[in-house]
């Protein structure tokens, strides 16, 4: 029996990682989401963003590796748990009713022990930074467990997406000072809304299966005003990007290595095509893009600071 790459998501990627993999273990490749790297680079910048503002990218390079370590066990874990609770609404979603556990591949018991031995590299990447970073980042445990609920409640499933994948910001910062800063909470909060941006983008595919589960969004809030929702959201990323920036450097010279970042995001704005889930799903991903721009301007602002 030949096993291939599950193509009937359109969102996959014919990833390496899965090619590599034994048959009988692809299907929790996938279940971690390893074809779709995507989702553990955006888990990683703003870990690596902090890091890197906070002056510690040179010094501390072997830092970076372990989060973006921690970064995909994390997100495959992350992953995981949320196809155990979603397991029924994802059979009622054409991108996701082939899903391994929806469709039957993997039982909820081997997804347990699989989410378990995710969470298992996590502990090591934990062990591997000081005390007070692990504390920051246990404390994320609560929004996680809590997240996939967010779409059955509340219109802004986003928004409480934000909160969890950028919370390595704050665990990066903790990571390399020990303490709390401003520049801290206003790279956190600006990536907040970069992540409700991006992640609108993504739900445009979804609108009309959302609309038959009875799944929220802030693509099917925002409505015929998607293209406007995104960029209030980039726009208030970029603007608390420019004050962590300002509190590390207060120059005018340090903000303009965001340029580079704003007009990709810009120009995600502006070419998006919200009725064409292909182009939500290719703007989506150019976010990768986007993270290493910003990444590369806090290492300039937080090493010449």
């Amino acid at each position: 029996m030949t096993h291939t790459v599950d193509t009937a998501l359109p969102d996959t990627e014919r990833h390496w990682l899965i090619r590599a993999l034994p048959g009988a273990a692809r299907p929790y490749g996938l279940l971690a989401r390893f074809d779709r790297p995507i989702g553990w680079w955006l888990l990683y910048w703003p870990c690596a963003w902090s890091v890197a503002l906070a002056g510690g990218a040179m010094e501390h390079w072997d830092l970076l590796l372990w989060l973006l370590l921690g970064a995909i066990a994390m997100r495959g874990a992350g992953c995981v748990y949320n196809d155990i609770v979603d397991r029924d609404l994802d059979r009622k979603v054409a991108r996701t009713r082939s899903r391994p556990i929806a469709s039957g591949r993997v039982s909820r018991k081997a997804a347990w022990i699989w989410l378990v031995a995710l969470s298992l590299i996590g502990l090591v990447v934990l062990l591997q930074l000081r005390l007070e970073a692990q504390l920051v980042a246990l404390g994320s445990l609560a929004l996680v467990a809590a997240y996939p609920f967010m779409k059955r409640i509340t219109w802004w499933p986003q928004a409480w997406l934000g909160l969890v994948f950028s919370w390595g910001a704050l665990v990066g910062w903790f990571a390399i000072t020990g303490d709390f800063a401003p520049a801290m909470a206003f790279l956190y909060a600006g990536s907040i809304f970069w992540v409700i941006g991006y992640d609108t983008i993504y739900a445009l595919q979804d609108i009309e299966d959302d609309v038959l589960a009875g799944v929220k969004s802030t693509a099917r809030r925002f409505g015929r005003h998607a293209r406007l929702g995104v960029a209030i959201c980039y726009a208030l990323a970029l603007a608390l990007w420019c004050a962590a920036f300002w509190q590390v450097r207060p120059q005018w010279l340090g903000l303009v290595g965001l340029a580079p970042a704003a007009l990709h995001l810009f120009w995600q704005v502006v070419t998006l095509k919200p009725e064409n889930g292909e182009d939500a799903l290719a703007k989506f991903r150019s976010n990768r893009e986007a993270g290493l721009l910003i990444a590369l301007a806090c290492f300039v602002v937080g090493a010449t600071a």
